[in-house]
């Protein structure tokens, strides 16, 4: 290999085919041969002084398998999101795609004059006139260096272009940290030594954030509001895999089934893997079904979510009074919902058969569709559970009575240190994947929008 940035794969992966396309980023399950670069990088950073302190924080490290074009040989590059105790340039790992911590560079220079307005700011009496001037010379110039940073990183793609990260977001400025991830990283590298991509996988090792739920040793896909712009440009020009859910939706219309219906209201059993509402990729969804089936529906249909992957009783409006009261009971925590889940409880928090979660939720904006926990920025989020047996395959059956309906409630109640610290089998979010995320709604009991009563349906749970 031509450069101490490429590393060589372990012997035993010799044998390994090469995909025939690259991976998919934001949708994928790791090829073995980035599985085998992954374990070289977790076997390095045993012997890395500086991550003895980092791991503290935690990690997202990434892998890039590539092909030399000139010897057939392959190996793999590696690279981490960020920096870690303050450094960007480690040896071992490729370089940033601009290194913005350059000592003598305009960004450290540029930041140490705002932190100095700050502290004049600060350093001044609430009254002194010269705040206002300073608070307006700050962020003149805060917004013209984050223009200017952006700017900076310019990425290449496999057909030779180069764009700025400014350009590819069509001049909106871009998330914080746009560019500082392992996916653009590892890409850049591989053009500048004229290497050939193969595939590509992104794991988190170190210690759980304290807000998002992470796991060490786990894979995770690239995030969608910082890499996705970004991974899509320097992507062109290579063969990429098909986005896996578009195939997987499909397959999905032919399973959904219809419980129940009446003039006011239609019951469904949703299968995992399929969208509630239409998304970005354009692929089938319960509202696209239903609507086609009954196109004299006036007014929304869809009156709550289920997780694309999580199965099982949904409600539905077919007219819009009915939407409004089915709304006004959701809203109003009326609706009584059960869910049986299969935990991964290797770690469980706790021995209690019943209990409470209560951990506020939000979205994490970095990373579409994820949620966090917040004291600060959270909404108010309640689980009720049971817990019950252990399957053959060791993993614990738990019944979830949700008192409120955030998103991906269950799965961060369950997964996160702060609740039971077992996330949902499958969960490719929060804990691993499977065939499946094992999370199925089974009964709901509401007030009937048309007759007044009170009625239940279930969906018996698959597993």
């Amino acid at each position: 290999m031509k450069s101490p940035l490429i590393h060589n794969l372990p012997i035993e992966t010799l044998q390994l085919d090469a995909p025939e396309c690259f991976t998919y980023p934001f949708y994928y399950q790791p090829h073995p041969l980035c599985v085998a670069a992954a374990e070289c990088v977790k076997a390095e950073l045993c012997s890395f002084p500086e991550w003895e302190i980092e791991k503290e924080n935690g990690k997202m490290f990434g892998v890039l398998v590539v092909l030399d074009k000139e010897t057939g040989e392959r190996g793999f590059l590696a690279a981490y999101s960020g920096n870690i105790q303050g450094r960007n340039d480690y040896p071992y790992f490729v370089p940033p795609v601009f290194n913005l911590l350059n000592p003598s560079g305009y960004f450290v220079k540029e930041e140490k004059a705002i932190s100095e307005i700050n502290h004049r700011i600060d350093s001044l009496p609430g009254v002194d006139p010269t705040i206002c001037n300073l608070k307006s010379e700050r962020k003149i110039r805060s917004k013209a260096l984050q223009q200017w940073l952006f700017q900076q990183y310019v990425v290449n793609n496999a057909m030779g272009d180069k764009r700025n990260v400014l350009q590819i977001f069509d001049g909106k400025i871009p998330p914080g940290g746009t560019g500082e991830c392992c996916g653009p990283k590892l890409l850049q590298a591989a053009y500048n030594l004229d290497l050939k991509p193969l595939c590509m996988a992104e794991f988190w090792m170190g210690a759980t954030p304290k807000d998002e739920l992470r796991i060490e040793g786990n894979y995770y896909t690239a995030c969608r509001s910082k890499c996705r712009p970004v991974l899509t440009y320097m992507m062109q020009g290579l063969k990429i895999e098909d986005n896996p859910l578009l195939e997987k939706n499909r397959k999905m219309v032919a399973l959904l089934k219809i419980l129940y219906e009446d003039e006011a209201i239609i019951v469904i059993d949703k299968p995992s893997g399929m969208l509630a509402v239409p998304g970005k990729d354009d692929v089938p969804s319960v509202f696209d079904v239903i609507r086609d089936k009954y196109p004299d529906i006036k007014g929304p249909i869809i009156v709550h979510r289920l997780d694309m992957d999580t199965s099982g009783i949904m409600v539905l409006a077919k007219n819009e009074q009915s939407y409004k009261e089915l709304q006004r009971q959701f809203i109003a925590h009326e609706v009584e919902k059960h869910y049986v889940a299969l935990l991964d409880a290797t770690n469980i928090n706790t021995v209690e058969k019943v209990g409470k979660i209560i951990l506020p939720l939000c979205l994490n904006p970095d990373d579409r569709p994820r949620q966090i926990v917040s004291e600060k920025y959270g909404k108010y989020a309640e689980t009720n559970y049971v817990l019950g047996d252990y399957t053959p395959e060791g993993y614990l059956r738990v019944d979830f009575y949700p008192a409120t309906g955030r998103t991906h409630q269950l799965r961060v109640h369950a997964a996160h240190k702060l609740g039971l610290n077992a996330p949902i089998v499958g969960d490719n979010l929060y804990g691993k994947s499977a065939e499946r995320l094992y999370l199925h709604a089974q009964d709901i009991k509401f007030v009937h929008p048309l007759t007044g009563e009170t009625v239940t349906f279930t969906s018996v749970c698959p597993y």
